[in-house]
């Protein structure tokens, strides 16, 4: 039976006093119990169990199902932890080193609940939500979506961890799923967000949900579940670095170099229907087009268009910002999706 003051409490500096700390750590270390297990491993009685979970709920330091009894899971130390730490000036080495210990346990702990596999199952829609949170809470660079019609676990336009954090910097890809904008309020919602600094995309289909923090942490559907918020539990995996996690962004960035650019005019959104965003070219852009695509040299088609060089390059280079083509190998595929040629 866990004795609570035989564990020193060096995770109070950011926020986690004890006995909170050691029933942290006990979920940690077992993976899942119930506030029963708790009573039973702890010094606790069912009623102080009960409670401290709920206050690990409430820090975002534990999710758990939706049924009853609830079964709770330790956040992953280094998903509810090192945020804390960060902020935080007080004893910030003990604090990093300790957390880095749990990391290392709850890794520990996942290999032989999951042979060996770096994934982690997330059963709810309530654990889900507290997960895409936390991921954007914790995001320092960049946010990459597919954002599908109908929602499991965050309606459209809840989602206000997405504004604190393009107010701190982190860029936020998003691709939206054309079917995505009929859901009410939608195109709104992406309004607001595309002012706010969100690159958004828009793409006839999507083939899942996904949401990936500084590329180094997914979560998407290992089943479908849930949608439109249906009391079905949705089943997720959050993958940390593996091959996995690459394939899916490779995916990710497969699918948004073939999606169409979004702009926010007034309160409306242009580029769903692609050709709204890209009307016919001039005759002049399309002889341009015609001569890059078929390889000849910037100084050749100047002369043979009687431009100068100079600008023949600004042409291309506002071609290719219409087309949301970063190279001049992708305006070409563009030019030939859009039938600019």
């Amino acid at each position: 039976m866990l004795q609570f003051g035989e564990v020193a409490e060096v995770l109070e500096a950011v926020g986690v006093p004890e006995p909170t700390e050691s029933v942290y750590r006990l979920l940690v270390v077992s993976g899942r119990a119930t506030a029963g297990d708790l009573a039973r491993r702890t010094v606790m009685d069912l009623t102080a169990a009960e409670q401290t979970l709920g206050l690990l709920a409430s820090l975002g330091l534990v999710s758990h199902t939706d049924g009853e009894p609830r079964v709770y899971r330790a956040v992953p130390p280094d998903v509810a932890l090192l945020p804390r730490i960060k902020s935080s000036t007080d004893a910030l080495d003990q604090a990093r080193a300790e957390a880095a210990r749990l990391i290392e346990s709850h890794q520990d702990t996942a290999r032989r609940q999951h042979a060996g596999q770096l994934l982690e199952v997330i059963t709810g829609a309530e654990a889900l939500r507290q997960h895409l949170r936390q991921i954007q809470t914790s995001a320092r660079e960049e946010m990459l979506w597919f954002c599908k019609a109908q929602y499991v676990a965050m309606p459209s336009g809840s989602n206000a961890e997405e504004f604190a954090a393009l107010e701190r910097g982190v860029e936020y890809r998003v691709l939206y799923e054309k079917a995505f904008f009929e859901d009410e309020g939608a195109v709104d919602n992406v309004v607001a967000g595309v002012r706010a600094g969100e690159i958004a995309r828009a793409a006839p289909h999507l083939p899942l949900r996904l949401a990936i923090a500084d590329r180094s942490v997914a979560i998407f559907p290992l089943v479908p579940g849930g949608p439109g918020g249906s009391p079905d539990e949705p089943t997720t995996a959050l993958v940390r670095d593996s091959n996995l996690l690459s394939a899916l962004l490779a995916l990710f960035e497969r699918y948004w170099e073939d999606a169409v650019p979004l702009n926010v005019d007034s309160t409306a959104i242009s580029g769903l229907d692609g050709a709204a965003e890209f009307p016919s070219l001039s005759a002049t852009d399309r002889k341009l087009l015609s001569l890059l695509v078929a390889g000849v040299a910037d100084k050749a088609i100047a002369s043979q268009m009687g431009l100068s060089r100079r600008t023949v390059q600004r042409h291309i280079q506002r071609l290719m910002e219409r087309a949301g083509a970063g190279t001049r190998m992708q305006l070409a595929w563009q030019a030939a999706r859009r039938g600019w040629l």
